[in-house]
């Protein structure tokens, strides 16, 4: 029985276990990257493992999130983080170079490796056949020490393109009819790989779109094969030596297949406010637009901003439309200016911004009250565009920019001739942002900077015997880490300050949850959080388990997790325990006390359900989906104590 090419990549990474769905593996990691976000906390977990250097083929850290100076502290972390890449041997991408899903694209992404990333959008480098995985910024550690990566081997879903992609639709839609099928949840325990005649049909930035927004349905992480349009794109960054053809045996098997002619697809767009509410552009016709941005690490390539360009050449943003432009890297920028359609762009009334993240995170633009903003962005969670009650859509940079031009929500196939986009055969290659690794006799010499704000972690103790919690909140389906740990510009600039960005656990749901949590935990008391199905979904940011745990959560029961979020529980000795019976969590009110019952022994023997008792209600089971390394990391009380007793 032949291979995927997924089940290849990972074959010749495999440390421990087997290809057999649903059974613990660990693999090798060649690369990872961070970006300032999440990278602070990532780094300040490296210093404590006390390794001299990065032990992976290379590592980058990127700043992209946290760019707006509003204060000393965005600007003492980027200073923190350039003297830790010095420092360890990583190369480091300076504020401006661009948002690290692209340039890692662009510079590093080399088909056949794998790479583990501190933000969930890392499967963008599936683009170019990488097996590319989020993960919290402890994993990410733990991989710059030369450690494997652990998780239990994903189902893998086949996506059989065919057809090719009509005028005026692009690799936006097909994740955005993906998502429709699959929702949020729909990928979760599986990798998507895509195969077949049609992705001949899709450029790398295409299929790196694509292979972005497989985050954004719960997947492990999203695969295309190497061939020659992976070749030639590697070619135009210089890069062509790295190249290898990777495709899937003539008699692989999936564990499921979809099919999809991609002559089929029509202009879609995700409605307020979740990334699967998809629906057709024509059903949303008319409706009157106030924003428009085009950007993120899924949608601001040089094929994307070449298009809006061109569709813009000889018209003008509407006078009601703010039409803002993210470029996703430098080159994506100075390429885009060679080729004269920056020009076009100014001249039409596009606003301008640096290349980075920006809206996409909360980081600025967020949108007036009350109005429509169309966005080429990942997520659409409520208010993560920093408004209250938003209305934010998202769509490819063709619908985009038909409604920048219409001032309403428009059907771009309505603008006439879609324009041709003929990307270079060779890049304006402009690395001067990009700071290589120093040698190991400079790297030992660096002084690592350290500003104010950037605070020590705490020690975590390891579980007791046994498990006694107050629920302080009980939460619905598909809570997000937006809804745990907020994102803005107002809290990113505390990841490097566990006490003072604890202060935001739940606030959005609870602005008094983290005054009650230090309550109890002055008293010595531990904290439950209840949930439903999928919870934790969204970014991979650890905070979200980090800060929860600083302030006293102990346990989070729920229907379901996120894969993500339930390894970031897992690394910060919170334990996440699954209803055995779903309709229990009815049973279960905010004020109540658990009790798991000889939660120990249970971790210890390898108990796969648990007793807990709710205190004046009775009992019910809870089931401990983990495997045996989970359950050392959460008896020792975090991963870092126990890579220490290790």
């Amino acid at each position: 029985m032949g291979l995927t090419v997924a089940e290849k990549i990972i074959e010749n990474h495999l440390v421990s276990g087997t290809l057999k769905r649903g059974t613990p593996i660990a693999i090798k990691i060649d690369q990872t990257l961070t970006q300032d976000a999440t990278g602070t906390m990532a780094y300040l977990e490296f210093e404590v493992i006390g390794l001299d250097r990065v032990r992976t083929e290379l590592s980058v850290s990127y700043v992209d999130h946290n760019l707006l100076q509003t204060d000393f502290r965005n600007a003492d972390d980027h200073r923190f983080l350039q003297s830790i890449a010095a420092r360890y041997g990583l190369w480091f991408s300076r504020p401006g170079n661009g948002i690290c899903h692209q340039v890692h694209l662009e510079r590093f992404a080399c088909p056949g490796k794998t790479l583990l990333g501190s933000d969930s959008h890392t499967p963008t480098a599936g683009g170019c056949t990488m097996v590319a995985i989020g993960a919290g910024g402890l994993d990410v550690a733990m991989a710059m020490a030369g450690k494997p990566f652990h998780l239990i081997m994903p189902k893998i879903i086949g996506v059989h393109l065919t057809g090719e992609l009509p005028p005026w639709v692009s690799a936006r839609d097909v994740a955005l009819w993906m998502l429709r099928r699959l929702t949020v949840k729909g990928g979760l325990g599986k990798i998507i790989e895509y195969f077949g005649p049609g992705v001949k049909k899709l450029s790398v930035p295409d299929r790196a779109t694509i292979a972005n927004l497989g985050t954004e349905m719960g997947a492990t992480t999203s695969v295309f094969p190497s061939d020659e349009i992976t070749l030639a794109w590697l070619k135009a960054q210089g890069r062509d030596e790295v190249w290898q053809e990777i495709l899937p045996d003539p008699d692989a098997v999936y564990d499921e297949i979809i099919e999809l002619d991609l002559s089929t697809l029509e202009p879609l767009a995700a409605c307020p406010s979740s990334p699967d509410n998809v629906k057709p552009v024509v059903e949303l016709e008319g409706r009157p637009v106030a924003q428009v941005i085009v950007g993120s690490c899924a949608n601001s390539s040089l094929r994307d901003l070449l298009v809006v360009a061109h569709t813009l050449k000889g018209r003008k943003v509407h006078p009601e439309v703010s039409f803002e432009i993210n470029p996703g890297s430098l080159q994506v920028l100075e390429n885009l200016d060679a080729l004269g359609a920056l020009k076009e762009l100014i001249h039409a009334g596009a606003r301008i911004h640096q290349s980075g993240c920006l809206g996409c995170i909360g980081m600025g633009q967020a949108p007036a009250t009350g109005t429509i903003s169309l966005r080429t962005f990942t997520r659409n969670f409520p208010g993560r565009s920093g408004t209250k009650n938003d209305q934010v859509y998202l769509v490819s940079p063709e619908v985009a920019v038909a409604a920048a031009i219409t001032g309403k929500i428009t059907d771009p196939r309505k603008l006439g001739a879609y324009p041709a986009v003929d990307l270079p055969e060779r890049f304006i290659i402009n690395d001067a942002l990009l700071l290589p690794p120093l040698p190991e006799d400079e790297a030992r010499k660096v002084e690592i900077i350290r500003g104010p704000n950037i605070v020590p972690l705490p020690q975590f103790d390891p579980l007791p015997e046994e498990l006694c919690c107050r629920v302080l909140l009980k939460v619905g389906d598909n809570i997000t880490t937006d809804h745990i740990m907020p994102a803005g510009a107002k809290i990113l600039p505390l990841r490097s300050n566990l006490p003072a960005i604890s202060q935001y656990v739940f606030a959005a749901l609870d602005p008094e949850f983290a005054q009650k949590a230090l309550a109890l935990k002055e008293e010595g008391k531990w904290v439950a959080v209840v949930g439903g199905e999928n919870y934790g979904q969204g970014s991979s940011r650890e905070h979200a388990a980090l800060a929860p745990r600083y302030l006293g959560v102990r346990a989070k029961l729920a229907k379901s997790f996120a894969r993500i979020h339930k390894a970031n529980l897992i690394n910060f000795g919170i334990l996440p325990v699954t209803f055995v019976q779903p309709e229990d969590y009815e049973k279960i009110s905010s004020g109540d006390e658990l009790i798991f019952k000889r939660v120990r022994q249970a971790l210890e023997e390898g108990w796969e359900e648990l007793e807990i008792e709710i205190k004046g209600k009775g009992t019910i089971s809870g089931r401990l989906e983990l495997t045996e390394r989970d359950r050392e990391i959460i008896l020792a009380g975090s991963l870092l104590n126990l890579a220490k007793e290790n």
